[in-house]
């Protein structure tokens, strides 16, 4: 076919093709249209609807709900809280004397708007500063507070303002810099000269940083006491110009200047709040941030009774925004008050005692080195506190002061004290049986010094366990050791340790269950459990068992005494004796909450075991021989004593701990410990006391028994003061 008839052919098939294609676009065209008002049609409908709903709400606000949202409007309905705290409940001692008191104050607080700005709040600092005492702020300003109140005013602000260039107001990439960052670009143009304050405006900027620093619908006090009522008569004519102030009361914390203010502990600040190692845990039992809390001791211990309940009020908010008033939904409640069972008439009694005795020793020679003396006397039936007596004295100087939280916070060597605990732990393995006799000998242990007892070695004799006791016995006790480590004592011998962990393991289960090496239970915190060596062997086994390597503190060793005195019980040591309502005059009220006995262990004991210590200890204080120990102590008082002295080996140190030497700086300075531990009377016991005096010293081959001293005055009071005894026994 020719080429021309093709080209014909094609191009006609073209045009048939354009003609299809455009067809079908123009019906593409109609049916878009087509669908357009439909379209229309929804979106009305959409409009109508929405239209409705608002409608609705409306009426729903302005007919049905008229009032509720008016309310809303004025800020009657405002969900916005002031939570403050309440007084603090007192303490007082065994009969009723204030040992800490709540004070009431004056205070001026502040509440924040939302809409509260620098320079107003600098302006009503101003005004105020000219109202009340600067005496009622001790707020610290740094270089930064004064630079923020010096920026408050807007005359100050205008001027370092129009001082910057336009590259200071931007950042190296040419933008501008947020408020935030001009601000800190706006410090750093106010001068040192610009921060002369005289003393109204240094109190003026010191309002303002509280104020400054108040959260929004929050309150803080911004100053308290040294507020007159001319003052606070003054501050309510101006309440309009003073934004956000109004004056409340507060309170503050007043404590008796004796030896118990530092049982007693102390409260944190205001402006301090919660302490932040117990912040999360203050804020889950809803506590406030700036809520004052017990910092230490007692006012810790018993902080959810002293506390009372915080007042809860909500904050009325205007249309502006602004704090227009507060209402009080939640009155608060003073917290409760807590009784000691120590009768600060008793514990000054101690303490004069434990200072006498002390310095009539350093008179004499024998406490030339000591570094204390410290006495707690306990109910061993009730484990109520009696008296915690502590002084601490700088051996160089000779400087004393009272430290009685040292009582129960520091340890020293027991030594022989611990012997009845010694007994008690041979005789829980099977080692030594009953009022068993060993030969008092010198124990010559192959690579070791001798032990010897304090008369010597030159007459071998028998010694029965009660001898043992009162004569006070180390070769006695190491041959019980011995017998813990499954040998029996030869002359020369060498020291076997296939038992040593199993002696060890009896040691601290038994002294744990007397209370020594161990957790008490004291109702302070901050006790000590006691210095445990680590390392047990067989050889530092003989020597624990006469009080020469554990230390224990003078709380333990009443606890200790008192667990034997009871018969092998022991007690929970406590210093309170209940919780009372506090009265709104300020005297306790109605008993809340008593302190119960509480038993946190029993010793692995027999009766009759624990009979012959009974008869040891008796014989300490009662025996007519000249090996007797303890005689000193039972000396002049009416009733049966029983008891157990202490003189373990030291050297002297300093008031840091370091080691004394003697003159040619070598020699070290031997002394030793002079403690005891007792009770009475001795068939019924109602007190038990435990003195520890560390460091003392043997003069012309005497030593003063300082220990032994203290223990029998303290006796001699409290026997000679029925009062004593009849509050003691009230606690049964």
């Amino acid at each position: 076919m020719p080429s021309t008839t093709r080209s014909k052919k094609n191009k006609a098939t073209e045009n048939e093709v354009e003609v299809s294609e455009n067809k079908k676009t123009l019906s593409r065209k109609r049916d878009h249209i087509g669908s357009i008002p439909k379209r229309v049609n929804i979106l009305f409908f959409v409009i109508f609807v929405l239209f409705m709903i608002l409608i609705v709400k409306l009426y729903n606000m302005q007919v049905l709900n008229q009032s509720f949202y008016a309310d809303k409007l004025s800020g009657v309905g405002s969900n916005v809280t002031i939570t403050t705290g309440a007084p603090r409940g007192n303490i007082y001692d065994a009969t009723g004397k204030a040992l800490a008191s709540t004070v009431p104050v004056e205070a001026v607080e502040f509440t924040r708007g939302q809409n509260a700005t620098a320079s107003e709040m600098r302006n009503v600092a101003d005004q105020l500063s000219t109202m009340i005492s600067s005496s009622s702020s001790t707020t610290t300003l740094t270089t930064r507070d004064k630079k923020d109140y010096y920026l408050a005013d807007s005359t100050n602000l205008a001027k370092i303002n129009s001082s910057l260039a336009t590259k200071e107001k931007q950042d190296s990439s040419g933008n501008n810099l947020s408020g935030s960052e001009i601000y800190q670009v706006q410090l750093s143009k106010v001068k040192d000269t610009d921060l002369n304050f005289n003393a109204q405006q240094t109190f003026a900027a010191q309002l303002f940083k509280k104020m400054n620093g108040t959260a929004t619908f929050h309150t803080t006090i911004i100053a308290i006491g040294d507020i007159t009522a001319e003052q606070q008569a003054a501050i309510a004519e101006r309440e309009g110009d003073l934004q956000g102030i109004s004056v409340s009361t507060s309170w503050d914390r007043s404590y008796a200047n004796n030896s118990l203010s530092t049982l007693v502990g102390t409260v944190s600040s205001q402006q301090a709040g919660l302490p932040a190692e117990d912040e999360a845990a203050y804020l889950k039992k809803g506590y406030q941030r700036n809520d004052r809390v017990g910092t230490s001791y007692l006012e810790k211990a018993y902080e959810e009774y002293l506390q009372g309940t915080h007042q809860i009020s909500k904050v009325v908010i205007n249309k502006s925004g602004d704090v227009s008033g507060t209402k009080v939904v939640q009155e608060g409640k003073k917290g409760d008050d807590i009784k000691l069972t120590v009768d600060l008439s008793f514990q000054q009694g101690v303490d004069n005692i434990v200072k006498t005795q002390m310095d009539s020793a350093v008179a004499q020679g024998f406490a030339t080195y000591s570094n204390g003396a410290y006495a707690v006397v306990m109910n061993p039936k009730t484990g109520a506190i009696l008296a915690m007596s502590g002084f601490q004295r700088d051996p160089q100087t000779g400087t004393m002061t009272a430290a009685t939280i040292n009582t129960f916070t520091q340890t020293f060597l027991p030594g022989s004290v611990v012997k009845p605990a010694t007994l008690t732990t041979g005789w829980s393995l099977g080692a030594i049986t009953g009022n068993q006799t060993f030969t008092a000998q010198a124990i010559n242990i192959k690579g070791s010094n001798p032990i010897k007892d304090v008369w010597g070695d030159t007459n071998p004799f028998a010694l029965t366990a009660v001898q043992a006791l009162q004569y006070s016995s180390n070769t006695y006790m190491t041959q019980v050791a011995l017998a813990m480590l499954g040998q029996s004592y030869s002359n020369g011998m060498s020291l076997s340790s296939s038992k040593a962990t199993t002696a060890w393991d009896a040691y601290r289960k038994i002294y744990g269950q007397y209370g020594l090496g161990t957790d008490v239970g004291f109702d302070i915190p901050n006790a000590t459990t006691g210095f445990l060596g680590s390392n047990t062997t067989a050889t530092n086994a003989l020597f624990e068992a006469f009080g020469q390597y554990d230390q224990f503190s003078p709380l333990q060793l009443a606890v200790y005494a008192s667990t034997i005195a009871n018969g092998g019980t022991r007690i929970t040591p406590h210093i309170v004796q209940g919780i009372y309502e506090s009265n709104s005059n300020g005297s306790m009220g109605n008993l809340v909450k008593k302190v119960e006995t509480k038993t946190m262990d029993k010793v692995d004991i027999s009766a009759s075991d624990m009979d012959i210590i009974h008869q040891g200890m008796y014989a300490v204080t009662h025996g007519t021989d000249s090996l007797t120990t303890g005689r000193r102590i039972q000396d002049g008082v009416t009733q049966s004593i029983s008891g157990k002295t202490g003189t373990a080996e030291t050297v002297a140190v300093d008031a840091k701990g370091y080691t004394l030497y003697a003159a040619d700086g070598k020699t070290t300075i031997k002394t030793t410990v002079s403690n005891t531990i007792s009770f009475a009377p001795s068939e019924n016991p109602e007190i038990a006391v435990a003195v520890m005096v560390p460091h003392t010293s043997t003069v012309n081959g005497a030593t003063a028994g300082v220990g032994q001293l203290i223990a029998n005055e303290i006796y001699k009071l409290y026997f000679g003061n029925q009062t004593y005894q009849n509050e003691n026994n009230a606690t049964n």
